[in-house]
């Protein structure tokens, strides 16, 4: 599908007012998105986890003007408190949306959207926060085009929320999800996530993520800005490179169920997203002191205990921790003896992968 395919044509229905809620989870990737195009496109793909539990909700209550005007007419509320700091972000997302969603300056909305788990500590909150807001407009235009089929309204819902927050467009759906071209993957786009329909050996069913809250507060570096490093850095090209070759490595882990290898492959992409960081102008180091301790002590657990637990790390202090489903026991015995001291508060999430995003009555 190319841009086009998402421009509606005249609408066949109408409707005045309504309500509409949507959860949409977080996710985590493996091979990491670091560096854009114009327009949202990834300079590299990537692949991930979607998460569970860590979900935003947002309900969107729209109704008609009794004029239209050439405004975005919108009030937004995060977890119960109006969030002007947040407009500038949405009133950018209506701008990039509207040739595809042209009805959004004929309604006044309200938006109100809350999180399961911190705000930009880390945990990827635009990813579902955006993805969660386009599937509501989506749900409007459905409305307004009853004869739409579902396999349309998911990929265009993807479409959408990329140009609120790239990663957002594999929040959609679940459990592995591919974003951007990859030749030997069917379907990837840049436009769009996809989910990943190759063969997924059980070791990697239900797999869970812990996410390890060493710093719960705001991010050092907007996503945003840190993807504009990659503009002119010096390792650019070699890494955008790497993220094909690992994607590809990934796809032949995942028929075989290698753990050990899989661990190889995440790892490195966790630290290189860090080294592209630490080696861009200006730089930044994102890692805490309990960072690296918690990187460390799972280095050396994992050699004592041959168990197959593994770290990757958003452009954040925090860790989230991936392990399969029948090695849960042991390694939540370990977080709560050993890794548990080094979390802010002593606070982490026990999450896993998931289905996706649903609508909510």
């Amino acid at each position: 599908m190319t841009e086009k395919d998402f421009l509606p044509k005249p609408y066949p229905a109408a409707v005045a007012q309504g309500e509409v809620t949507w959860q949409s989870p977080s996710n985590i990737a493996l091979v990491k998105y670091w560096g854009k195009l114009d327009h949202q496109i990834p300079a590299n793909p990537s692949i991930s986890f979607t998460l569970d539990s860590c979900r935003t909700t947002t309900t969107l209550k729209y109704s008609k003007k009794e004029k239209h005007s050439d405004n975005f007419e919108f009030e937004l509320y995060f977890e119960g408190e109006k969030k002007d700091s947040f407009r500038p972000k949405i009133q950018k997302f209506l701008e990039r949306v509207e040739p595809y969603l042209p009805f959004l300056k004929d309604y006044k909305f309200i938006i109100d959207t809350s999180n399961s788990f911190p705000h930009s500590s880390g945990i990827a909150s635009s990813a579902s926060g955006m993805s969660a807001l386009a599937l509501c407009l989506m749900s409007i235009e459905k409305q307004l085009d009853p004869e739409m089929d579902d396999k349309y309204f998911t990929r265009k819902s993807s479409f959408l929320a990329r140009l609120g927050s790239g990663s957002a467009c594999r929040s959609i759906e679940g459990e592995l999800v591919v974003w951007g071209f990859q030749r030997n993957i069917y379907g990837s786009s840049d436009l769009y996530g996809v989910q990943f329909r190759d063969e997924v050996h059980e070791n990697f069913r239900n797999y869970r993520d812990t996410i390890l809250l060493v710093d719960k507060g705001e991010k050092q570096v907007s996503s945003t800005v840190g993807h504009e490093l990659m503009n002119g850095h010096p390792f650019a090209e070699r890494r955008f490179q790497q993220a094909h070759e690992n994607l590809d490595r990934l796809k032949k882990i995942f028929r075989s169920g290698d753990l050990s290898e899989f661990i190889k492959v995440v790892e490195s992409e966790a630290l290189t997203l860090h080294a592209m960081m630490m080696t861009s102008q200006p730089y930044f180091l994102l890692m805490k002191p309990n960072t690296l301790e918690i990187i460390n002590r799972i280095f050396k657990f994992r050699e004592e205990s041959g168990l197959h637990l593994c770290f990757t790390l958003d452009a954040g202090a925090n860790v989230h921790l991936l392990y399969p489903e029948k090695e849960e026991k042991e390694t939540s015995e370990f977080i709560e003896a050993s890794l548990k001291q080094y979390c802010q508060n002593g606070q982490f999430i026990h999450d896993g992968v998931g289905s996706g995003a649903s609508k909510l009555a």
